[in-house]
């Protein structure tokens, strides 16, 4: 099959700068090395308005050429099958413009897709109706064992599930979305019913908020709040009928926890220390660049997309107005009091 030409908008970390110093043989945490070792794609260009950083990611990845901006007259339209846009998440919403102008078969973006919930609405719109693929990088779908999880739940392996509770920090929309896109993924449609306390713990307009939420079949979900000073923190818990599921270091392990009849106290059943699922190191990156060749050559859906990614901002945003009116309201109560 033909080899695909990339375009990469942005030469920071999640563009190679994770692999900038790692073994070439460890597994890859960034766009350009996860495409250069799959084989199939050809990295063509790269746009960095740094030219330091621009040089230093063209030599490191044999990039042969780099651009100041998109609107370079170098940059030809229909040259770039794929398009990686790993730009801050501010510069999204005039790189998502731009790189469609571009018309590639398909954008590789990084999440949120942008900071507005009405910008990407538009985004995931104007990617569909020129027909051009939208992958967002929510990286555990594209994990084996998440989908191997889900299937199990799907499946009633695991009985009812009773609850589910996660904790994170770093911003609702920044990390949160990655927990709230993990829900959807593995319970389907949630809705938010409240919201507790808000917490600046990194982004000044995106605050870490606890909220609790319900499937479709009424299973409660409670996502809480760290703080991102702290340490980083991304786990989550799942409570059924036949055990209990964990998700620790962000996904890397996952911890299986089943009941086993008590010896010393008749009738009663006990979670065992479970079974550490074996680590899968850094798949996301190699997944990724899988299924898009997949997409691409072979029509294979793919696992993130734009639809699925404005589910989550979607949440993100209720939650966030939620909390806000919330914060409103305790002001108001408080002034009138006051006289």
């Amino acid at each position: 099959m033909e080899t695909l030409s990339v375009l990469i908008i942005g030469c920071g970390n999640i563009a190679g700068g994770y692999d900038q110093f790692m073994p070439e043989e460890a597994l890859p945490l960034g766009h350009a090395k996860a495409f250069l070792k799959h084989g199939g794609f050809a990295l063509k260009a790269c746009v960095e308005p740094d030219s330091v950083k621009r040089l230093a990611f063209q030599q490191r990845w044999h990039v042969p050429n780099g651009f100041t901006s998109l609107q370079d007259k170098d940059l030809q339209v229909g040259k770039y099958d794929v398009i990686s846009i790993c730009s801050p998440t501010n510069s999204h919403t005039e790189d998502l413009k731009t790189a469609l102008a571009l018309k590639p078969k398909l954008i590789f973006c990084e999440k949120p897709i942008t900071s507005s919930l009405y910008s990407t609405q538009l985004a995931v719109k104007t990617c569909d109706d020129n027909q051009v693929l939208l992958a967002v990088n929510y990286t555990r779908r594209w994990s084996p064992q998440v989908a191997h999880l889900k299937s199990e739940l799907d499946g009633g392996h695991w009985g009812e599930i009773r609850s589910v509770s996660a904790v994170y920090n770093k911003g609702i929309l920044n990390n949160g979305s990655h927990m709230l896109d993990l829900f959807l993924c593995l319970f389907g449609p949630l809705r938010v019913t409240s919201v507790g306390k808000a917490v600046e713990d990194f982004f000044a307009d995106d605050p870490t908020v606890d909220a609790s939420l319900l499937t479709e079949r009424g299973v409660t979900i409670q996502l809480n709040v760290a703080h991102a000073k702290d340490y980083a923190l991304f786990e989550m818990q799942i409570v059924t009928e036949k055990g209990v599921i964990s998700m620790e270091d962000g996904g890397a392990r996952w911890r299986l926890r089943r009941p086993n009849s008590s010896e010393k106290l008749a009738g009663y059943s006990f979670l065992n220390t479970g079974e550490w699922l074996e680590p899968e190191g850094s798949f996301a990156m190699t997944a990724a660049v899988n299924n898009i060749f997949n997409a691409l050559q072979r029509g294979s859906p793919l696992a993130s997309t734009g639809n699925n990614a404005l589910q989550a901002q979607v949440l993100c945003e209720q939650i966030k107005k939620m909390a806000l009116k919330k914060i409103n309201n305790k002001f108001l109560r408080t002034r009138f009091y006051e006289y």
